[in-house]
């Protein structure tokens, strides 16, 4: 899987549809959200709990796309044209026909129309897939109310017919059915109500509504005015469910919208193809631009990059609305730029998917935060590579007394706790910090080694050129190649080994501040592990050394007194009356005896 979570925070918080991609180029699957980048999280956040299918799935993304719509059914619709032309193979819908929902007309005398899950195409002509039951079942409903097709499973045939073999059930009395079985319905009449029935299956709305209004306007001129108002009202269903797949009421069959948008250092371009004013086709691209061409150039490439993409079956395309004005036609397609109305609506959907898709590329072409450092360290350090594992070792001793050291880890520019390492100096006596350097080093390289584990890309030493070149001795001595450098602590300067002038870095450095983030944090671990011992050894050396205090005399010292300094300041009296003669007097003795 190779979708970071880059390019996941970068997608919109708006409806519309996404695409994922293949290794290969090929788009694997696509679905639609009420919100783009809550549902594309989903596949990433966590895979537990997710059937077989969904994993293979996110396994295999390598990139994703995206279109903005205006609402849920504009998506439901485009959603379904995408799987109809590409056909992914992880959409269920088209691999599984027993567990998503068809529409068939079937093959027989007087054909019915109903909801399936299962396709046999010698049963019949099937349409859909449906992305639910629901929708499925109101197109159903939808088809029933406009054409009054038959629900029964009789064998109409023209023999059963004429023998009267038949009598109209409930259906035909409540109006829902002419009664093809008693001959009521001509053949011929009602293959036309399912050839319309069919052409709306297909999306081909405006040609049942004119049908339809020629028969009101039919009805209307014979004076049947009942059958002009069923007409009518079935008008009224196909336009109500027409409506909510609509971007807009225009009027045009076709329209094309092409928008450019420029980034800071990209040019960005949308195409929006709508039938019958539903979006069918949408297309986010970045426009190369190598020879600095002007928007009505890119314009010109833009649009013959689409039209070497349409198929046979396309209408041809006369004519394009766009936010670049140019007068001339381009291959013999008229370019508007609608300033108002229907038009200007689809225009500002195509330039905010630009603008959309425009911020989507360049929150990626941005680097992460950490990243940003890190490859500024690199630069300021001259290293092979970018350092996404630094180690940081620090020495701490008060006096000479206990001596310890720490290693903190970062890694990609963010501590990683879980590796950090205590060290207490067993080779060294006194405050010795170059011999401690070397101690801890070849303690935690060797062992790295001895476990074949990964080796740090940078080596950062907290103190002097002393100590960096202690360190660096001891890396010569186990034969390993890390970067190393030293963090003076008075002038904020950093050295590499054998150089004794510093390396030019800004006091803004990102990459300085992180080096100072590191050394800050391992002078923090070993300060704290060095108090800590100091605090067993006051504790060690007060109580534990003196002859008759055992763990539960010291629990109850300490659970009576709070500390090791209230129990030296106790009198003797207190601690008689605490413990007992004999071991108060003890102690009481112990304790100054120790003090002295």
């Amino acid at each position: 899987m190779a979708v970071d979570n880059i390019i996941i925070k970068s997608l919109p918080n708006e409806p519309g549809i996404y695409k994922f991609f293949g290794e290969n180029g090929d788009i694997i699957y696509v679905g639609k959200a009420k919100n783009i980048k809550k549902r594309v999280n989903s596949y990433f956040t966590s895979l537990k709990g997710k059937d077989r299918k969904t994993k293979r799935l996110v396994n295999q993304i390598e990139k994703v796309e995206f279109s903005v719509v205006n609402r849920e059914s504009d998506a439901f619709l485009l959603e379904n044209n995408l799987i109809k032309e590409h056909q992914p193979k992880y959409n269920v819908l088209l691999k599984d026909g027993k567990t998503y929902p068809y529409i068939v007309i079937t093959k027989e005398r007087f054909p019915r129309i109903h909801h399936t899950r299962r396709k046999n195409l010698n049963f019949g002509e099937y349409f859909g897939p449906y992305p639910s039951v629901r929708v499925q079942k109101q197109v159903v409903d939808l088809l029933q109310k406009l054409f009054k097709f038959r629900t029964c499973k009789l064998n109409l045939s023209e023999a059963n017919i004429a023998k009267g073999k038949f009598k109209v059930c409930l259906e035909y009395h409540i109006g829902n059915c002419f009664g093809p079985c008693e001959d009521l319905y001509s053949e011929e009449d009602y293959n036309a109500d399912i050839e319309m029935a069919r052409n709306v299956l297909k999306g081909k709305i405006r040609m049942v509504k004119d049908h339809f209004k020629q028969k009101i306007q039919y009805f209307a001129d014979s004076l049947e005015f009942e059958k002009a108002q069923s007409f009518q009202e079935r008008l009224n269903n196909l336009e109500q469910y027409h409506s909510k797949s609509l971007v807009s009421n225009i009027s045009d069959i076709e329209i094309h919208a092409l928008t450019i948008v420029h980034g800071i250092k990209k040019t960005f371009g949308n195409y929006i193809h709508l039938h019958e004013g539903a979006i069918i086709k949408t297309r986010n691209v970045e426009l190369k631009n190598p020879l600095d061409l002007n928007d009505q150039e890119l314009l010109r490439v833009f649009l013959n990059e689409i039209l070497s993409q349409q198929s046979s079956e396309d209408l041809p395309v006369k004519s394009i609305i766009s936010n670049v004005e140019i007068e001339e036609k381009i291959n013999g397609i008229i370019v508007n730029q609608p300033k108002a109305g229907d038009k200007k609506r689809i225009l500002d959907l195509s330039i905010k998917n630009a603008l959309e898709y425009k911020s989507s590329i360049e929150q990626v072409d941005i680097p992460d935060p950490n990243l940003r450092k890190l490859e500024t360290l690199k630069e300021e350090l001259n290293l092979k590579n970018t350092p996404f594992h630094i180690e940081c070792f620090d020495n701490s001793n008060f006096q000479g007394s206990n001596p310890v050291a720490s290693m903190v880890c970062f890694k990609n520019g963010k501590p990683a706790k879980k590796e950090y390492r205590h060290f207490n100096i067993k080779t060294v006596e006194g405050p010795n910090d170059f011999d401690s350097m070397k101690e801890i080093v070849q303690r935690r390289y060797s062992r790295l080694l001895k476990e074949k584990a990964t080796l740090p890309d940078l080596i950062v030493i907290d103190g002097g050129k002393g100590q960096l070149n202690a360190a660096y001795e001891e890396l010569l001595n186990l034969q390993i190649q890390i970067p190393i450098i030293g963090i003076a602590k008075k002038l904020e300067e950093l050295y590499k080994p054998g150089d004794p002038f510093p390396l030019m870095v800004s006091k803004k450095s990102e990459g300085l501040k992180l080096i100072q983030h590191l050394r800050n944090e391992a002078h923090r671990f070993a300060i704290t592990h060095h108090r800590n011992q100091r605090s067993k050894r006051v504790s060690k050396s007060i109580l534990d050394d003196i002859e008759g205090i055992g763990p539960k005399t010291k629990d109850l010292l300490l659970k009576e007194f709070k500390s090791v300094k209230k129990i030296k300041e106790a009198s003797q009296q207190e601690l008689i009356e605490l413990l007992g003669k004999t071991k108060g007097l003890n102690i009481f003795e112990g304790i100054k005896k120790a003090g002295d």
